[in-house]
């Protein structure tokens, strides 16, 4: 049950100023552009791999954790301003609508997975690699570009706030285990005793540990000690809008990395990424669909039910790639699949913010003339 009205809750202020609600901060040009900067990432690679075929063994000679340094430099950079944009003291203050929070955590860890799980066999039942790469995307919620969505499809700022908090805390105490449980438990189940599997529970957390656990520690102090002595207004007016940006500097760096291993084997087979992409853009409509028409059915008011459907739709590819790498190698189908995924997000979320839009008129006091499209950049 909710609290009485005496006792407001992110909750309520959302449905109570929903027909108050401005379009949140615009797309920015990089955010905006992300599946060119990726393309042209791949394409650098392509032709490092080409002009330097001895690239592999070079960056393979240090390593920490079974990943060459250079490699994992750039898994950690992806991850750290990710991280230190989190407000992880929203947890403490808005955890009162238990049904709200509730509802998200099955949405995100358990009927996520599953319907990633399901995907990934129907639409890759020959092609494993791939396939144990878009299960460990299902595994990764999302955690930094889902408050991006949410603003520009005017839900809560304040309850996607929340919810990117708890997914943060989330994942280092579940994703190993649901890892683990995924690729080498279940297909047993199924009798599928053949296609699983063999990594141990200790592999995915040992790269769970360093690759989420180090950036995540760092984030929040960076947070914790920047806001106690500059405040929180010049922390998200000044240092993060300068800071945050550098994450996609990690992940691209990391893209033409793999890429320039895996180059030969990308041009001989260009429909796989086809194939990796079809379950991908199936996932994102169902989740999306079916958070917003849930969060409608448990009358969250639109606000709330829009930061649940894009918190549930949006995945953290960022540390999908960094576990794809650190457990089955850079040059890995595992790994190509995960690189695929910011790929296809960003034009799929788009389209989903101008749905939920169009979708805000059916949720209960909610005017059809307020309604507006996300302004362009």
């Amino acid at each position: 049950m909710l609290t009485p009205a005496s006792a407001s809750t992110p909750l309520q202020d959302a449905r109570a100023t929903s027909m108050a609600v401005r379009v949140g901060p615009r797309l920015s040009f990089l955010d905006r552009f992300l599946p060119a900067w990726i393309l042209v990432a791949m394409a650098l690679g392509l032709l490092l791999g080409r002009v330097w075929p001895g690239l592999g063994p070079a960056l393979d000679r240090i390593q920490v954790a079974g990943v060459s340094v250079p490699i994992a430099v750039g898994l950690l950079w992806m991850m750290y301003p990710v991280l230190a944009k989190v407000r992880y003291e929203s947890i403490g203050r808005n955890t009162r609508d238990a049904r709200f929070l509730t509802t998200s955590l099955v949405l995100n860890w358990v009927i996520g997975p599953i319907v990633m799980f399901a995907l990934a066999w129907a639409f890759l039942p020959d092609l494993p690699a791939y396939r144990n790469g878009l299960i460990l995307i299902g595994l990764a919620r999302c955690i930094a570009m889902v408050l991006i969505w949410n603003a520009l499809a005017r839900g809560s700022s304040e309850l996607a706030a929340v919810l990117v908090a708890l997914n943060s805390v989330f994942q280092i105490l579940t994703y190993s285990v649901l890892g683990y449980f995924f690729l080498t438990v279940v297909p047993g189940w199924f009798g599928m005793t053949g296609t699983a599997l063999d990594v141990s529970m200790g592999d995915i957390a040992r790269s769970v540990l360093i690759f989420l656990g180090i950036p995540l520690v760092a984030g929040y102090l960076t947070r914790r000690i920047l806001v106690a002595r500059r405040g929180e207004a010049w922390y998200e007016g000044s240092f993060m809008p300068k800071f945050g940006p550098t994450a996609l500097v990690g992940l691209l760096y990391t893209i033409i990395l793999m890429f320039a291993m895996q180059g030969d084997r990308i041009l001989a087979l260009p429909l796989d990424v086809v194939r990796i992409a079809a379950p991908l853009v199936v996932y994102f409509l169902v989740m999306f669909g079916l958070a917003l028409a849930l969060g409608r059915r448990l009358g969250f008011g639109y606000p709330a039910s829009a930061s649940l459907a894009f918190t549930a739709a949006g995945n953290n590819f960022e540390l999908a790639i960094a576990v794809a790498v650190a457990t089955f190698g850079l040059s890995s189908g595992e790994a190509l699949a995960a690189v695929v995924g910011p790929l296809i997000e960003v034009p799929v979320l788009v389209a989903l913010v101008y749905v939920s839009l169009w979708a805000r008129r059916f949720f209960p006091g909610e005017a059809v003339a307020a309604i507006g499209r996300p302004e362009p950049a």
